[in-house]
């Protein structure tokens, strides 16, 4: 990390050691041994050395991160309340704190506590006025429509997706799923950001990252790891540019007024409008304001008039005929929008 540029990087995912100090072996209840996280590189000498660690790498991560990117870092009880309080002891912004809920976790073998169901995430700004990208209305869509909340139900990473090693073995004991760092990236990156994981394992974050068409960059220093996920990577396909298209933010989209359909002539001045239940009946002016039973002004004006209602949306509210079907003006702005 320190190799790379200030500034440089538009998104980091961290998948940091979790510090789990395994004491002993772990058996299942039929006598089968649990292969758990006992490598070295997640032993660490005691909490201090661990802290010294952590304060390290998110010391170069707010150096190469640019002003409006943001970090995710992800973590068991073991370590994600201690990398929490650092980063923002490090100045960092906490935007979220994301529960992934494991859809088929592992069962405590032992059942001398609860079943570990979940692992935590962290999303954090620079500080509390970056403008960082939140593809909000793509969480939405991805979401059948609805406000995306901050508890995600996915599956661990199991079948045909976990790595294997040349042996047959999986190749990394806590490999993420491609489906939780597609989420992440489509949330909160764009086509072309660099996205970097200084803890790359088998390269979810790469493959993943290459399907979205975002660049990376990975740090991996298990030779073992390196070598399964370029070959991983390198068998990842990009999607088609076409279906790497989102919904994009209503703030980035331009403004259509009412009155550039009437300068176009797609809803020329002396058309009719009427509400969905043809209680009401406008007629378009020349200048984009509609008249109807004495009222006159916009279309949200008139239609909130007419309902005694406080506001309206015009858009969806007001209706035209075509064809002998009524459609929603908005239907008509769509079109003019996608004409652009």
């Amino acid at each position: 990390m320190a190799r790379l540029p200030d500034k440089s990087v538009d998104m980091i995912f961290a998948d940091p050691p979790y510090n789990l100090q395994l004491q002993g072996d772990l058996f299942r209840p039929e006598g089968g041994r649990v292969d758990a996280v006992d490598d070295d590189w997640d032993k660490f000498d005691s909490l201090t050395v661990y802290d010294d660690f952590t304060r390290e790498w998110l010391a170069e991560a707010r150096r190469i991160l640019k002003d409006d990117g943001t970090i995710w870092v992800i973590g068991s009880y073991h370590n994600i309340y201690r990398v929490g309080a650092l980063l923002q002891d490090a100045d960092f912004w906490i935007l979220n704190d994301i529960v992934w809920r494991k859809a088929n976790p592992m069962p405590n073998f032992r059942g001398t506590r609860f079943t570990n169901a979940h692992e935590t995430l962290i999303w954090c700004a620079k500080d509390g006025r970056a403008k960082y990208t939140f593809n909000y209305r793509a969480m939405k869509a991805l979401n059948d429509d609805l406000q995306m909340r901050s508890d995600w139900m996915l599956p661990i990473c199991s079948g045909s997706e976990r790595v294997k090693d040349d042996a047959g073995d999986k190749a990394h004991p806590t490999q993420k799923p491609e489906a939780l760092l597609y989420r992440i990236l489509l949330a909160c990156t764009k086509p072309g950001d660099v996205v970097l994981d200084p803890f790359f394992g088998t390269g979810t974050t790469g493959a993943v990252a290459r399907r979205l068409g975002r660049r990376w960059i990975g740090i991996e220093r298990e030779r073992k790891y390196v070598k399964v996920a370029s070959e991983r990577i390198a068998a990842t396909l990009p999607l088609d540019e076409s279906a790497m298209t989102v919904m994009g933010e209503k703030r980035s989209q331009p403004r259509v007024a009412f009155g550039l359909l009437v300068e176009s002539g797609m809803v020329p001045a002396g058309t009719q409008l009427t509400d969905a239940k043809r209680r009401w009946s406008a007629s378009v002016s020349a200048d984009g304001s509609i008249v109807c039973e004495g009222q006159a002004g916009s279309i949200h004006k008139v239609g909130a008039a007419l309902q005694g209602a406080p506001s309206c949306n015009g858009w969806t509210f007001w209706h035209v005929e075509q064809e002998g079907k009524l459609q929603p003006i908005d239907a008509l702005r769509q079109a003019h929008l996608s004409a652009l």
